[in-house]
């Protein structure tokens, strides 16, 4: 299936490692020219480095910390600078710590929302009128399927992961009539190094080995096992993609059906 993405301008948060960098990768795959942004200066160009040597394509790498303003300013500027416009945002961070309620406080929770929820509003500010202005474009937020299912450990994430769902759905409304799509990808367990990290955190918890935190998570998927980031990585390309036209507010799952609901 040709998803359309040939030429097309696509800038993807947090995207030096995880599921933002697989993201990136699979754009470039598919012929997207591609805007990747980070805190980290080296892990981030040797982002850009892989995604340039395996693809072909231009990759523009940005420091950048969604979570502040000016950073987020900066960054798209610079993306339309380079490019000429802005087809695709993907919003990508990442995640709040681990943490029950009262292991928190509400300094964590300023964060977490800061991270989480208005590093989102702000790209969309920042995004919204220029693709208003080019007839159309797509926006997809990456959240959890903790938007449908709260995870063990996990409230802030929980909490604020629901709120940025809220945006989505009602932008999704709001900017249809300016041919702009607004969706959500939510991935089930996918072994990321922030996986990684939730993992050690249940082990420390727990007492039990990271591998067997590991395999009690996986005996509630159908499929029986964590996903790759680049399974995730292909759904969220599709749904961005023009080949997706007609799909505007929705929160597409890639979970392996661990979500039992309908």
């Amino acid at each position: 299936m040709d998803l359309g993405l040939e030429k097309k301008v696509a800038l993807v948060t947090a995207s030096s490692r995880g599921l933002g960098a697989a993201t990136a990768l699979a754009l470039a795959r598919e012929g997207a020219r591609v805007a990747i942004c980070a805190r980290d200066q080296d892990p981030l160009l040797a982002a850009q480095q892989r995604i340039a040597q395996e693809t072909g394509a231009e990759v523009l790498a940005v420091r950048a910390d969604v979570s502040k303003a000016a950073d987020v300013t900066e960054l798209v500027s610079k993306t339309v600078e380079r490019f000429g416009r802005l087809d695709i945002l993907v919003i990508n961070a990442g995640g709040p710590p681990p943490g029950s309620f009262l292991d928190l406080d509400q300094e964590a929770w300023e964060a977490a929302t800061q991270l989480t929820l208005m590093s989102a509003v702000r790209l969309c500010y920042a995004v919204v009128p220029l693709m208003r202005e080019q007839g159309g474009g797509s926006i997809l937020a990456i959240t959890s399927i903790s938007v449908k299912q709260p995870l063990d450990n996990l409230i802030l994430s929980n909490s604020v992961r629901m709120s940025l769902i809220g945006l989505v759905k009602s932008l999704s409304n709001e900017l249809a009539a300016d041919g702009i799509r607004v969706n959500a990808v939510c991935p089930g367990w996918t072994r990321t190094g922030r996986v990684d990290q939730l993992l050690q955190a249940r082990s420390a918890k727990s007492g039990l080995a990271v591998e067997r935190e590991a395999s009690r998570i996986t005996v509630s998927i159908p499929l029986g096992r964590m996903a790759d980031p680049g399974e995730f990585a292909r759904a969220a390309v599709f749904l961005a993609s023009p080949a997706a036209s007609f799909i505007t507010g929705v929160s597409l799952l890639v979970d392996g059906g661990q979500y039992r609901g309908v």
